[in-house]
């Protein structure tokens, strides 16, 4: 188990990635969804959620990897889930549409992007990334694929909020930088809201992360829904 090293490394960190503002996206790259699956998978997920009853609440599409997907959790237990609850309880008239998929990299969310766009959505909560860093793709085409989806989604007129994360300590000083500043790049680039880090208030809370110590148990889903609240909260209103 790496992730209680892991945590001390990121608490000692130099720099703007401080407790508050570092931890771990580490994604499954070895539950990778097979390409010939992936596509299929995708559409059927869209066509499902696009068939449910909206009852005219515009649509917030939570798009992301196995942290979206709630890899190890129950049903209702991703954060997803968790912030349509909020949504509702502070009488937000908005559905979430979970549209994670474990494994899934920057390249395909590009290749997936034209069927969240068929959704209409109304925000798009945007968490890729991860298995990017853990595969050693290079910076520059992470880069390029996330400037690309956040283009196509502004082009669309969907408003977005955008999840930075970071990477295990092993992957060296050198690239967990570059691909660190990758997000704020892009976020400033892009002018969008921006959680830098999608696990920054779990680092000291307790029985927050599995025990394959990579993914969020539902009380750590619970406050990554807290956290991307705040970034979404600016770009919703109330009312029918």
């Amino acid at each position: 188990m790496w992730f209680p090293a892991y945590r001390q490394c990121i608490c000692d960190a130099p720099g703007d990635y401080s407790p508050s503002a570092a931890t771990l996206d580490y994604v499954d790259a070895r539950r990778k969804v097979p390409a010939a699956l992936f596509f299929p998978i995708l559409w059927l997920a869209t066509l499902y959620a696009a068939a449910q009853p909206t009852a005219n609440r515009p649509l917030i599409v939570c798009y992301g990897d196995s942290i979206t997907a709630g890899h190890g959790l129950a049903d209702g237990e991703a954060y997803p889930d968790d912030l349509q609850k909020k949504l509702d309880g502070l009488g937000y008239r908005y559905k979430v549409v979970n549209q994670g998929t474990s494994g899934a990299t920057s390249k395909d969310a590009l290749a997936g992007l034209p069927y969240v766009l068929e959704m209409h959505p109304a925000v798009v909560i945007v968490e890729f990334g991860g298995n990017d860093g853990l595969r050693g793709t290079p910076v520059a085409d992470t880069r390029t694929n996330l400037n690309q989806l956040l283009t196509a989604l502004e082009n669309a007129h969907v408003k977005i909020v955008f999840a930075g994360i970071t990477l295990p300590p092993d992957y060296g000083p050198d690239y967990i930088r570059s691909f660190q500043q990758m997000f704020r790049d892009v976020a400033a680039r892009h002018h969008v809201a921006f959680v830098p880090m999608l696990y920054q208030n779990l680092v000291h809370v307790p029985g927050t992360i599995q025990n394959d110590g990579i993914h969020p148990t539902a009380k750590g889903s619970a406050i990554i829904a807290d956290t991307l609240f705040a970034a979404l909260k600016p770009l919703l209103r109330r009312g029918p």
